[in-house]
């Protein structure tokens, strides 16, 4: 057991960083099939099972950062949601992609309505629920923000990230398998191809123009600002909280308040010189895996016997995506390339949209950049909506 507190924090970095290396120096193939992340998570579920973080100053410490830290995440990934540079993507674009979007939240409601009953968690299994929802429109950084603006049972997060990890392997395969029928596809449904390449010269442009070297003066300035906004933040959810609750208006708390009031502000900034600032990348992985480790060392083993039908849950969702989204490509013409790309970028994120989007041409990867970075702008709202929506369905 760890009964040091900054003992607890040092082992859980430093567990986290040395899958990230192992990944970056040994190319271990178990790597492609399952990242870093998940293994961060599932080796703290471990470590948690065999009591090592129960004690009062691991308890102490992750309710002193898991917040403060998730709050300041939230911010700074969103300095890149510009929506300036989004609108480069064309009105057809973004119909696709939100399109899936909401292919995906209508999935989850249906489904929850279904499964509720099978998959744990308790009463509160709504908020796990519109935690994977708000996962799947954008990313995991979604994921966490929601563990933080509803009551999630830890076990059922477990869960819940289990079937995210599964589905989002799977889902970059099965789309990769599908270039090749792209053809097929797009003939189909008639699609529009014309002003494809158009379109995805303009998004590199926009993506490459902004890539600089950070200093350390850049990481310190944004460490700092990411920080005093989480505080800032956290100020005027409590505030609000308070003032709604004063006037008989209780519907939403501190939590949502808190995650809503950093979501705008993020996205304010990223209008700003702030958007621009270099390391916004780097500073936003980093504290991703921070939180990730936090939320995983309170989680256990015993918690994914509810796994299986999560399973199924998360399968039912993209049955209903996929047959969405063939409806509306039939009813719109849009080509398998886009859709393809649309979907990775809401269920993957950022990070794998390109992968698919180049799969159809490398000269398309900035195509799924700023599709990822849309989802990551409007995952948060998604996931709120599912959850309150979820949560008069009980």
């Amino acid at each position: 057991m760890i009964t040091n507190g900054f003992t607890y924090i040092a082992f859980l970095m430093f567990l986290a960083g040395a899958l990230l290396a192992a990944e970056k120096y040994t190319r271990w193939k178990g790597f492609e099939y399952v990242p870093p992340l998940v293994w961060i998570y599932v080796l703290n579920m471990i470590f948690c099972t065999m009591g090592m973080y129960q004690s009062e100053a691991c308890s102490a410490v992750y309710s002193a950062l898991k917040n403060n830290l998730l709050y300041a995440m939230i911010f700074v990934m969103l300095l890149r949601c510009d929506f300036r540079k989004l609108a480069k993507l064309g009105g057809r674009m973004l119909a696709i992609f939100l399109g899936g979007a909401a292919s995906i939240l209508i999935g989850f409601i249906v489904a929850f309505v279904i499964f509720k009953g099978t998959l744990g968690g308790g009463e509160t299994i709504w908020g796990a629920m519109a935690a994977l929802c708000a996962s799947w429109i954008g990313g995991s950084a979604n994921m966490a923000a929601m563990q933080a603006a509803f009551p999630v049972d830890p076990g059922a997060y477990g869960c819940a990230l289990a079937v995210d990890t599964v589905y989002y392997s799977l889902w970059i395969a099965l789309l990769l398998i599908a270039v090749r029928f792209s053809g097929k596809w797009d003939k189909a449904v008639k699609a529009d191809t014309t002003k494809l390449q158009a379109v995805a010269d303009a998004a590199n442009a926009e993506v490459a123009k902004d890539k600089k070297k950070a200093t350390s003066a850049d990481w310190i300035f944004l460490i700092g600002l990411s920080l005093i906004v989480s505080a800032l933040s956290q100020w005027v959810g409590a505030t609000l909280n308070s003032a709604l609750s004063s006037v008989g208006v209780s519907v939403f708390d501190k939590g949502t308040l808190t995650t809503v009031f950093v979501t705008v502000l993020g996205l304010v900034c990223a209008l700003t010189p702030l958007g621009k600032l270099p390391a916004v990348e780097e500073l936003s992985n980093v504290y991703l895996y921070a939180v990730v480790s936090l939320l995983a060392s309170t989680a256990t083993l015993v918690d994914l016997i509810s796994a299986p039908m999560w399973i199924v849950a998360g399968l039912f969702v993209l049955v209903i995506h996929t047959l969405a989204m063939f409806l509306l490509a039939k009813a719109f013409h849009w080509d398998l390339c886009m859709v393809s790309t649309a979907s990775l970028a809401n269920i993957g994120g950022s990070a794998s949209a390109p992968i698919v989007a180049s799969a159809y041409d490398p000269s398309y990867a900035g195509i799924g950049v700023l599709m990822g970075v849309f989802g990551a702008a409007i995952g948060n709202f998604c996931g709120l909506a599912a959850g309150y929506i979820m949560q008069a369905l009980i």
